[in-house]
């Protein structure tokens, strides 16, 4: 190599590592997304934080008083009448969520292992009620449970009951099958997923090593699947327990939950900080409770193994 040449390379810098960074694929991947992430996080995270904000000052009057204080949180969790709507709003919201798994799993695994070439079709009937406005669906179940309703009448013309069943609905109950029917498409789409992806040589596998077909579901399929059950526990979970409409046309005296007492503060009441405390109080709530659901699920499937 001539003395030039070396000059010419030793004065070349080389590519600082920054430079190299900005060039690769990671760089070109994250400058596609970041858009996207910003525009994500100015709609979601935004609003959240400003909640949080509001839910530490204080409505006086017609004026928000921005002096930090903890006076909305401690009504949150002191007052009885948002104590009992918490607690109510969380059994309601995990019992449906319970009910609504229960049903759905079967469905799904019929449709996945049973529903053949016919099986785009199952799913395709599964999504039919969503077509319908949310709001059209729970005004059906005010009409099916009411007092002169579908199912009073048919067990009148049954000669099963003699007078209209006053107890079918503005209770929980009446909230608890509404959300049920509500969400049980949600439920079926995540565990039918789970389901599909399971190995079947493995259940073949089970089954040839002398287990019944009830065992091998519980120590391969199931806990396979369990997955897809989480996903659709919580899918029903977290938007149930701040429901507005069901309990509102259907739920009555007994069946109002959190979410009216917020609408209630944001609304007629005017004290937006409360209902702030009262929103983040319930997040905080419904992720613990999530956190707690998926590990107990997570332990008892290690249990059925």
């Amino acid at each position: 190599m001539s003395a030039a040449a070396i000059v010419t390379t030793a004065e070349t810098p080389s590519p600082s590592a920054g430079s190299r960074w900005l060039r690769s694929e990671e760089a070109r991947g994250l400058a596609m997304i970041s858009p996207t992430l910003l525009y994500a996080l100015a709609l979601l995270l935004v609003p959240v934080l400003l909640v949080i904000a509001y839910s530490f000052w204080t409505q006086n009057y017609l004026e928000i008083d921005r002096t930090f204080t903890f006076e909305n949180y401690r009504l949150a969790l002191t007052e009885p009448i948002y104590r009992d709507l918490f607690v109510r709003s969380l059994w309601i919201s995990l019992l449906t969520s319970a009910i609504t798994v229960g049903f759905s799993y079967p469905i799904a695994w019929y449709i996945s292992f049973h529903g053949g070439v016919h099986k785009n079709l199952w799913l395709f009937l599964v999504t039919i009620p969503c077509w319908t406005s949310y709001l059209l669906r729970v005004m059906s179940w005010k009409v099916i449970l009411g007092y002169g309703g579908v199912l009073n009448t048919g067990l009148m013309s049954a000669g099963i009951i003699d007078q209209p069943i006053t107890s079918l609905l503005y209770n929980a109950n009446a909230v608890v099958i509404t959300l049920v029917h509500s969400w049980a498409a949600f439920a079926i789409l995540p565990i039918y997923v789970s389901l599909q992806k399971i190995d079947r040589s493995l259940i073949e596998a089970a089954r040839d090593l002398g287990d019944t077909p009830l065992r091998a579901f519980m120590r391969v399929t199931l806990p396979l699947s369990m997955p897809g059950v989480i996903s659709a526990f919580l899918i029903v979970m977290i938007p149930t327990v701040g429901d507005y409409v069901t309990p509102k046309l259907v739920g009555g005296k007994d069946g109002v939950m959190i979410a009216t007492a917020i609408q209630a503060q944001f609304g007629k009441g005017a004290n937006w900080p409360l209902g702030a405390a009262l929103s983040v109080t319930t997040m905080v709530l419904v992720s613990l409770a999530a956190a707690v659901i998926v590990l107990s699920l997570r332990y008892g499937v290690r249990r059925l193994r």
